[in-house]
């Protein structure tokens, strides 16, 4: 039986314990630096090269504006972006799962400890008629590929 690539418009994401329905989703790469090192008496003039620190990119969300939203997608906006002094600062872990026809999660990347960085509102244009898209950018600590 012949194996075929994975669709990429069937995903689900989740924030801390809320679930949203998003139409796109960028950034789940991570690169690892590299650390140059020749030895002091290394007579080949060359050097070795050895894995370093691990940089993750920042996770862009994009999803539908809904009547609901305030509900739970800015409930934890504004507990990350605009909390107040004194406040604990919202973290949770963001999953993103691919799926199959079945509905289930076929690859899962976990971003760990993620917080929200940057909220973009949908731009408003008389003449348009796309659907409203409103953009989350969030950071982590680390990305987690799962299955």
């Amino acid at each position: 039986m012949a194996e075929y690539p994975l669709p990429k418009f069937h995903f689900k994401v989740t924030f801390g314990d809320a679930e949203f329905n998003c139409t796109e989703v960028s950034g789940l790469d991570f690169e690892r630096e590299i650390i140059e090192y020749r030895a002091g008496a290394d007579s080949e003039y060359h050097k070795t090269k050895q894995p370093g620190l691990s940089k993750y990119a920042n996770i862009t969300v994009k999803r539908g504006t809904f009547k609901t939203t305030k509900t739970q997608w800015y409930e934890k906006w504004v507990k990350t972006v605009y909390f107040q002094e004194g406040e604990e600062q919202y973290r949770g872990d963001l999953t993103i799962s691919l799926l199959d026809e079945n509905h289930e999660p076929m690859v899962t990347w976990k971003a760990v400890q993620a917080f929200i960085t940057k909220i973009q509102s949908t731009d408003l244009k008389a003449d348009g008629n796309e659907i409203a898209i409103e953009t989350a950018e969030f950071v982590h600590e680390k990305l987690e590929l799962l299955t």
